[in-house]
Protein backbone atom coordinates (compact mmCIF):
# COMPACT_ATOMS: atom_id res chain seq x y z
CA UNK A 1 0.00 0.00 0.00
CA UNK A 2 2.90 2.33 0.78
CA UNK A 3 4.40 1.83 -2.70
CA UNK A 4 1.02 2.52 -4.31
CA UNK A 5 0.66 5.81 -2.43
CA UNK A 6 4.19 6.88 -3.43
CA UNK A 7 3.45 6.13 -7.09
CA UNK A 8 0.15 8.00 -6.82
CA UNK A 9 1.83 11.08 -5.34
CA UNK A 10 4.46 11.02 -8.10
CA UNK A 11 1.77 10.77 -10.78
CA UNK A 12 -0.30 13.59 -9.33
CA UNK A 13 2.63 15.95 -8.86
CA UNK A 14 4.14 15.26 -12.27
CA UNK A 15 2.53 18.41 -13.67
CA UNK A 16 4.70 20.50 -11.35
CA UNK A 17 7.80 19.34 -13.18
CA UNK A 18 8.50 21.03 -16.52
CA UNK A 19 9.23 17.77 -18.33
CA UNK A 20 10.56 17.92 -21.88
CA UNK A 21 8.42 15.02 -23.09
CA UNK A 22 5.03 16.63 -22.28
CA UNK A 23 3.83 18.26 -25.53
CA UNK A 24 0.43 19.66 -24.43
CA UNK A 25 -1.61 20.00 -21.24
CA UNK A 26 -5.37 20.18 -20.89
CA UNK A 27 -8.19 19.51 -18.43
CA UNK A 28 -10.90 16.90 -19.07
CA UNK A 29 -14.19 17.09 -17.13
CA UNK A 30 -16.52 14.06 -17.21
CA UNK A 31 -20.01 13.42 -15.92
CA UNK A 32 -22.07 10.30 -16.25
CA UNK A 33 -24.38 7.54 -15.14
CA UNK A 34 -22.61 5.56 -12.39
CA UNK A 35 -22.99 1.84 -11.80
CA UNK A 36 -21.63 -0.68 -9.32
CA UNK A 37 -21.91 -4.46 -9.34
CA UNK A 38 -20.57 -7.34 -7.26
CA UNK A 39 -17.95 -9.68 -8.70
CA UNK A 40 -20.06 -12.69 -7.65
CA UNK A 41 -23.86 -12.50 -7.71
CA UNK A 42 -26.77 -14.93 -7.93
CA UNK A 43 -29.38 -12.30 -8.83
CA UNK A 44 -27.27 -10.29 -11.33
CA UNK A 45 -27.68 -7.06 -9.39
CA UNK A 46 -26.38 -3.68 -10.60
CA UNK A 47 -26.82 -0.54 -8.51
CA UNK A 48 -26.91 2.85 -10.16
CA UNK A 49 -26.10 6.44 -9.32
CA UNK A 50 -23.89 9.38 -10.29
CA UNK A 51 -20.30 9.74 -11.53
CA UNK A 52 -18.09 12.82 -12.05
CA UNK A 53 -14.36 13.10 -12.68
CA UNK A 54 -11.67 15.60 -13.64
CA UNK A 55 -8.39 14.71 -15.33
CA UNK A 56 -5.18 16.55 -16.09
CA UNK A 57 -4.28 15.45 -19.63
CA UNK A 58 -0.54 15.30 -20.31
CA UNK A 59 -0.02 14.56 -24.01
CA UNK A 60 3.29 12.85 -24.75
CA UNK A 61 2.63 11.95 -28.40
CA UNK A 62 -0.46 12.13 -30.59
CA UNK A 63 -1.27 8.54 -29.57
CA UNK A 64 -0.36 8.42 -25.83
CA UNK A 65 -1.40 10.53 -22.84
CA UNK A 66 -0.89 10.36 -19.08
CA UNK A 67 -3.97 11.29 -17.02
CA UNK A 68 -3.86 11.90 -13.27
CA UNK A 69 -7.49 12.04 -12.10
CA UNK A 70 -9.79 12.87 -9.20
CA UNK A 71 -13.50 12.11 -9.10
CA UNK A 72 -16.31 10.47 -7.21
CA UNK A 73 -18.98 7.84 -7.65
CA UNK A 74 -22.20 7.48 -5.66
CA UNK A 75 -24.35 4.39 -6.18
CA UNK A 76 -27.20 2.99 -4.13
CA UNK A 77 -29.40 -0.09 -4.21
CA UNK A 78 -33.05 -0.01 -5.16
CA UNK A 79 -33.63 -3.58 -3.90
CA UNK A 80 -34.14 -5.04 -7.39
CA UNK A 81 -32.09 -7.10 -9.81
CA UNK A 82 -31.69 -6.32 -13.53
CA UNK A 83 -35.08 -7.91 -14.29
CA UNK A 84 -36.93 -5.86 -11.67
CA UNK A 85 -37.28 -8.76 -9.21
CA UNK A 86 -36.75 -8.01 -5.49
CA UNK A 87 -33.35 -8.97 -4.10
CA UNK A 88 -31.30 -8.58 -0.93
CA UNK A 89 -28.05 -8.45 -2.91
CA UNK A 90 -26.32 -5.13 -3.44
CA UNK A 91 -23.00 -3.53 -4.31
CA UNK A 92 -22.92 0.11 -3.26
CA UNK A 93 -20.03 2.56 -3.59
CA UNK A 94 -19.83 6.04 -2.16
CA UNK A 95 -16.25 6.95 -2.90
CA UNK A 96 -13.73 9.58 -3.89
CA UNK A 97 -11.48 8.30 -6.72
CA UNK A 98 -7.84 9.32 -7.08
CA UNK A 99 -5.12 7.93 -9.33
CA UNK A 100 -3.31 7.95 -12.65
CA UNK A 101 -3.94 6.35 -16.05
CA UNK A 102 -2.25 6.04 -19.40
CA UNK A 103 -4.40 6.42 -22.53
CA UNK A 104 -3.50 4.92 -25.90
CA UNK A 105 -5.53 6.35 -28.75
CA UNK A 106 -5.72 6.25 -32.51
CA UNK A 107 -4.67 9.77 -33.65
CA UNK A 108 -7.62 10.21 -36.01
CA UNK A 109 -9.58 13.48 -36.37
CA UNK A 110 -13.34 13.41 -35.66
CA UNK A 111 -13.55 9.82 -34.28
CA UNK A 112 -10.56 8.45 -32.33
CA UNK A 113 -10.99 5.19 -30.37
CA UNK A 114 -9.03 4.83 -27.13
CA UNK A 115 -8.26 2.46 -24.27
CA UNK A 116 -6.70 3.32 -20.90
CA UNK A 117 -5.48 1.57 -17.76
CA UNK A 118 -3.82 2.64 -14.54
CA UNK A 119 -3.80 2.38 -10.75
CA UNK A 120 -5.61 4.38 -8.12
CA UNK A 121 -7.26 4.53 -4.75
CA UNK A 122 -10.89 4.72 -3.65
CA UNK A 123 -11.67 6.52 -0.40
CA UNK A 124 -15.16 6.01 1.02
CA UNK A 125 -17.78 3.44 1.98
CA UNK A 126 -18.29 0.13 0.16
CA UNK A 127 -21.01 -2.47 0.70
CA UNK A 128 -21.12 -5.81 -1.10
CA UNK A 129 -23.88 -8.15 0.08
CA UNK A 130 -24.45 -11.27 -2.03
CA UNK A 131 -24.87 -14.99 -1.49
CA UNK A 132 -21.05 -15.19 -1.67
CA UNK A 133 -19.84 -12.03 0.09
CA UNK A 134 -20.79 -9.94 3.11
CA UNK A 135 -18.53 -6.87 3.01
CA UNK A 136 -19.18 -3.53 4.70
CA UNK A 137 -15.97 -1.51 4.58
CA UNK A 138 -15.06 2.14 4.99
CA UNK A 139 -11.67 3.64 4.31
CA UNK A 140 -9.02 3.50 1.62
CA UNK A 141 -8.77 0.69 -0.93
CA UNK A 142 -6.92 0.37 -4.21
CA UNK A 143 -8.60 0.10 -7.58
CA UNK A 144 -7.60 -0.61 -11.16
CA UNK A 145 -9.15 1.81 -13.65
CA UNK A 146 -9.90 0.59 -17.16
CA UNK A 147 -11.69 2.67 -19.79
CA UNK A 148 -12.51 2.58 -23.47
CA UNK A 149 -14.43 4.85 -25.77
CA UNK A 150 -14.25 7.46 -28.49
CA UNK A 151 -12.83 10.96 -28.70
CA UNK A 152 -15.12 12.96 -30.99
CA UNK A 153 -14.86 16.27 -32.85
CA UNK A 154 -12.35 17.93 -35.13
CA UNK A 155 -9.87 18.31 -32.26
CA UNK A 156 -11.05 15.21 -30.37
CA UNK A 157 -12.23 17.37 -27.45
CA UNK A 158 -15.46 15.46 -26.68
CA UNK A 159 -15.04 12.13 -24.89
CA UNK A 160 -17.74 9.43 -24.91
CA UNK A 161 -16.86 6.22 -23.10
CA UNK A 162 -17.15 3.57 -20.43
CA UNK A 163 -14.99 3.81 -17.31
CA UNK A 164 -14.54 0.90 -14.88
CA UNK A 165 -12.83 0.80 -11.48
CA UNK A 166 -12.13 -2.76 -10.36
CA UNK A 167 -12.03 -2.94 -6.54
CA UNK A 168 -10.84 -6.46 -5.64
CA UNK A 169 -10.63 -5.92 -1.87
CA UNK A 170 -14.40 -5.32 -1.64
CA UNK A 171 -15.38 -7.85 -4.36
CA UNK A 172 -17.06 -5.30 -6.64
CA UNK A 173 -16.47 -2.96 -9.51
CA UNK A 174 -17.80 0.51 -10.14
CA UNK A 175 -18.16 2.13 -13.49
CA UNK A 176 -19.88 4.73 -15.58
CA UNK A 177 -21.14 5.64 -18.98
CA UNK A 178 -19.70 9.14 -19.18
CA UNK A 179 -19.34 12.11 -21.47
CA UNK A 180 -16.45 14.53 -21.12
CA UNK A 181 -15.13 17.75 -22.57
CA UNK A 182 -11.45 18.67 -22.83
CA UNK A 183 -10.27 22.25 -22.33
CA UNK A 184 -6.74 23.09 -23.48
CA UNK A 185 -4.45 24.91 -21.05
CA UNK A 186 -2.06 27.65 -22.19
CA UNK A 187 0.90 25.67 -23.43
CA UNK A 188 4.39 27.21 -23.47
CA UNK A 189 6.18 26.84 -26.76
Amino acid sequence: MKKTLILLIIALTSNLVEAQFIKEKSINAQIGYGLSAPNNSVDEVVDDGFFAQGELVLKVKSWIEFRPYAGFILTSSNGEDLNGNPTDEKAESKAFLLGGKARVRAPIPWVAPYVEIGIGTSIGKFETFTAFDNIDKSGIIYHIPFSFGLELGKNNNVDLGFAYYFQPSVEQYAGAFAVGITFPLNNKK
